[in-house]
């Protein structure tokens, strides 16, 4: 994306942001001390499972709040206004089932389209067009309950986009997609003006960001651009993290 286009962007900013949660035993903290300013086109978040990823993602549009520590999506206190981040940052969760509402694929689309388009035709017309551009129009009176994972993943998606967010979070997005599905994922997600970022374990997919940042036992460890960064993290992943004690 030309460089006259980051004026655009938001700046995604943590600064010493720390999240505690209650667990069985008590106390858990699950993020620790992150700063981070995420500005690029596209920002890929890497790290093991448990690491920390998904809860820094939900903290810019109020889905997490932190303990402590400031949070904000572009000039936004998303945990003071959670309503006005959700409206810059739309969200597809890992699991779609946590996300569609409706019987079918045009209807949770629709949905999404009520508030923002008011007559009813033109709601169906924008809902079919999303469909067309994931492929999924002939399933758009399906029961949600007959697609794959991957189809509903990105029924998900066209919720989401349909309603015109300045910044995209997706939360491994690619998890439930087959071959042919992932590269579809991958040409739209190309062709998106929207800011993007995204927690993935898909290394292709994060070779494309802009900029990767590496979560570690709920630490931002270290952030740089892709080139640099996934060696880095594929070395880590083989020979231990910083910091970690040798078995």
């Amino acid at each position: 994306m030309p460089d006259s286009e980051s004026s655009h962007r938001e700046s995604l900013y943590c600064a010493d942001v720390t999240v505690t949660v209650e667990g069985p035993r008590g106390p858990v903290t699950v993020l620790e001390g992150v700063d981070c300013e995420f500005t690029a086109r596209r920002t890929a978040v890497v790290g093991l499972n448990g690491s920390g990823k998904s809860t820094l993602l939900r903290l810019f549009n109020g889905l997490v709040t932190p303990s402590s520590g400031v949070v904000r999506t572009g000039s936004v206190d998303p945990v003071a206004f959670p309503r006005h981040a959700r409206s810059l940052v739309g969200f597809v969760f890992t699991d779609p089932s946590s996300q569609i509402l409706m019987p079918t694929p045009l209807e949770d689309i629709e949905l999404s389209l009520r508030r923002s388009v008011r007559d009813r035709a033109e709601r169906t017309e924008q809902a079919m067009t999303w469909l067309r551009r994931l492929g999924l129009e002939d399933r758009a009176h399906h029961s949600v309950f007959d697609l794959s994972g991957g189809e509903r993943q990105l029924v998900a998606l066209a919720a989401v986009l349909a309603v015109d967010p300045r910044v995209l979070v997706l939360d491994e997005p690619t998890t439930l997609l087959d071959l042919r599905n992932r590269l579809r994922l991958r040409e739209l997600l190309d062709g998106l003006p929207q800011q993007q970022l995204l927690s993935t374990h898909d290394l292709d997919l994060a070779t494309s960001a802009d900029h990767v940042a590496v979560v570690h036992e709920t630490r931002l460890i270290d952030q740089g651009p892709p080139e640099r960064m996934l060696p880095l993290y594929r070395h880590w992943c083989e020979t231990g993290f910083p910091g970690e004690t040798a078995a």
